[in-house]
């Protein structure tokens, strides 16, 4: 029976289709009624990876080809959400590697191509986007082989079988000549080179746990693969910590998969995956093994954080306003929560009760629980990102992340030239058609900050990936901004007239009609200082008429910041306030006086 089920997970870099072939498959497999209503991009199931066309979370399918079950396991395709791919590589016995057929290997595919293969799994290479103008599959399958050189794989991982698709158009060639149209080759390829499970049904019960939800209904939902044995529901187990303690208890649900649906089963085998019920707590990495053999199975290391943060509640003259959890128990009891399911983060109390150190993979990945937080209804502000040192054989050590950038050629100079200022380091440089890919080891902190001045140099023409590279030593100071910010002098409500004498002055972030406190930014100042201004001030009314002074105000649009871009904007003095319904910039000190004193009291200690 076991040789009748693959287990496979799909890894890929962001937007190369990923998602887009888990449809095809889905819809060729038989799984939908020829009437059902079906909505594209079926695995993404929250609407932050809908309204982003990322994947953030592993999920979990299966469909049926002939008599053969094939376990699908869907991963984020962001190095930020590595923690999410590290930990489902366990579960599965080899990868569809999903390549774009004019991008080529990406960042991202270079991150967990490199896990799979460390893990012994021998990958299936899909070059997909055939149909796209400009397509090269035989130059890409070039670099996917140079990649694997590179990245260490043995003979038979060289010896990678390799298929073509275009999953928009839902069809899969051995060969770019081919004429079928469907995926027909896929499914046979997986049927071929995908092994059984390496399992034992023989020996006693063991499932490693490697992703947690929750239901409303039967409390904590561990999901895993079982490697050994079988189970029924009712039957007796134990959780074996991570510390080696035992917890014993009773499988109260038992849940498969068929399609996208999860089944309620009465018993599973080796080689199933399956989520369990019964347990409260239970944690990613622990063994659900027989009570009378428990046995641990080694676990997966997960790479440790890059990058942290402070979550602050909010002390701001709005707090509470809009948000509905707004005090340090509900920020801490939402942490917790989250660290529950989200491997690769990190949460440390602080000497301050009211803040919390925040260490997650990256920029994205912290910004994607705040989007979530504010969503939920909470209120809070956030520092600045910082990167997290690690002292290695003595030597102070900084993360650094391998950067790529595709540049039309007349604006590479610039390009080159800002990021040699953030200490980064050229390793490659390759023609494509009208642009250049430009390739740089760079200090993870000399990217924060440098999407937004990246698209202004570039005219919004580039694009650039990262991925962590390795820990390396620290290369010395980074200039931070360069420009002051507009800060409010008070509270008030923002006037046209008063906006319209100020955007000489930089770029407003803010329209007429807003309501503003005292110490909140409200835009980013043309030189390099700090200048406190009142966008409320309102035209004086006279008698006296004159020509030109009653002029029409024209107010340049404001310059309106996503979370992202504000986390890359503030600076370490400042904070950015997180809402359900609004993202403001302040200062840390509100009132102007005491950020003097503060300054002087920095200065006089330096």
């Amino acid at each position: 029976m076991r040789e009748q089920i693959r287990n496979i997970a799909i890894i890929a870099h962001v937007d190369h289709g990923k998602t887009t072939l888990v449809d095809a498959m889905l819809m060729q497999s038989g799984i939908f009624r020829e009437n059902q209503q079906v909505t594209e991009r079926i695995m993404d199931s929250n609407d932050l990876e809908r309204e982003r066309g990322i994947t953030i979370l592993s999920k979990n399918l299966s469909i049926r080809h002939g008599d053969l079950k094939i376990n699908i396991v869907d991963t984020p395709g962001h190095a930020d959400f590595g923690g999410e791919v590290e930990r489902v590589l366990k579960m599965v016995d080899s990868v569809l590697l999903l390549v774009d057929a004019f991008d080529g290997p990406m960042p991202q595919t270079r991150f967990v191509l490199k896990k799979s293969l460390d893990l012994g799994l021998r990958p299936i290479v899909v070059i997909n986007k055939i149909d796209r103008p400009g397509a090269r599959p035989d130059q890409v399958l070039d670099m996917v082989f140079d990649l694997f050189c590179e990245l260490n794989a043995n003979e038979e991982q060289l010896e990678f079988p390799v298929v073509y698709t275009s999953a928009k158009l839902g069809i899969a060639r051995r060969e770019v000549e081919d004429d079928n149209d469907n995926l027909e080759p896929l499914f046979e390829m997986i049927r071929e080179h995908v092994p059984a499970p390496d399992v034992d049904p023989e020996a006693p019960f063991q499932l490693l746990v490697t992703s947690i939800a929750y239901n409303d209904y039967i409390g904590r939902l561990a999901t895993g693969k079982i490697f050994a044995g079988g189970v029924k529901t009712g039957q007796t187990v134990c959780v074996i910590r991570g510390d080696g303690s035992q917890v014993t208890g009773r499988i109260s649900k038992l849940l498969g998969y068929d399609g996208l649906q999860q089944i309620e089963l009465q018993q599973a085998g080796a080689g199933d995956i399956v989520s369990i019920a019964g347990f409260e707590e239970i944690g990613i990495g622990e063994t659900v093994a027989d009570p009378e053999h428990p046995v641990a199975l080694p676990y997966v290391a997960i790479d440790e954080p890059t990058l942290s943060m402070n979550f602050i509640v909010s002390n701001s003259p709005f707090a509470g306003q809009e948000g509905k959890y707004v005090t340090s128990r509900n920020l801490r009891d939402r942490l917790m929560r989250e660290l529950r399911t989200n491997v690769s983060l990190r949460v440390e109390e602080t000497d301050n009760t009211d803040t919390f150190k925040v260490s997650g993979r990256g920029e994205l990945h912290l910004s994607i629980l705040i989007e979530n937080m504010r969503r939920e209804g909470y209120e809070l502000s956030v520092s600045k990102p910082e990167v997290i040192l690690r002292e290695i054989d003595g030597v102070t050590c900084e993360p650094l992340e391998y950067l790529t950038i595709d540049v039309p050629e007349e604006y590479q100079g610039t390009v080159i030239e800002k990021l040699g200022q953030r200490k980064a380091e050229m390793v490659s440089m390759t023609s494509l058609e009208g642009t250049n890919r430009l390739e740089f080891i760079i200090p993870a902190r000399g990217l924060i900050g440098f999407r937004t001045e990246f698209l202004t140099d570039t005219h919004g023409t580039g694009v650039m990936n990262h991925t962590f590279h390795d820990y390396g030593p620290w290369r010395g100071p980074i200039a931070g901004r360069k420009n002051g910010v507009l800060v409010a002098m008070e509270a008030c409500e923002t006037v046209a007239y008063g906006l319209f004498n100020l955007q000489d002055r930089g770029i407003l972030f803010v329209g007429p009609g807003v309501k503003v406190y005292e110490g909140m930014i409200i835009g980013q100042h043309a030189k390099e200082n700090d200048l406190v201004v009142n966008p409320g001030k309102g035209k004086k009314l006279t008698n006296v008429r004159a020509s030109g002074s009653d002029e029409a105000v024209r107010l340049t649009p404001p310059r309106v910041l996503s979370l992202e871009q504000a986390l890359e904007f503030i600076d370490d003095d400042e904070l950015v306030e997180v809402t359900p319904s609004s993202i403001r910039l302040r200062k840390k000190i509100l009132d102007a006086n005491e950020r003097k004193k503060y300054e002087k009291q920095k200065k006089a200690v330096n």
